[in-house]
């Protein structure tokens, strides 16, 4: 039975494992919180070079908006590859997924709801 930040660690290494295979590259940093049967990844440094570039111009709102739109579209068709991934960890079925990037700072996140509590070992 794996503790809650081995839990945690997996999930992490899930999905730089998942960004790095979909989009050819990881973020800087990323930490996961499993809050009861709720689960919180965050990731920095998420932005490719032409992406920030697009991100960047400030008159052009478009860029921004296609980004985002692109990111959308990724994740809604991985949506039961990032589920599987989840409940293969946890040992918990998805009940939902959530994901949002910040075309300013380049950080994202993702948010999954579980059908239950995942058991994990408490730590001493």
């Amino acid at each position: 039975m794996k503790s809650k930040g081995e839990i945690e660690a997996a999930i992490c290494d899930g999905i730089t494992h998942f960004e790095q295979d979909y989009r050819g590259r990881g973020p800087k940093s990323i930490r996961a919180y499993l809050l009861d049967d709720f689960i919180v990844v965050r990731l920095k440094g998420l932005l490719s070079p032409a992406e920030q570039q697009l991100a960047r111009i400030p008159s052009d709102t478009r860029g921004r908006d296609l980004l985002k739109q692109v990111r959308t579209h990724l994740i809604e068709t991985a949506k039961p590859l990032l589920q599987a991934l989840i409940n293969d960890i946890t040992g918990v079925k998805v009940t939902s997924l959530h994901h949002d990037i910040s075309t300013v700072t380049g950080e994202a996140i993702f948010s999954f709801t579980l059908s239950e509590c995942p058991v994990y070992r408490q730590v001493k």
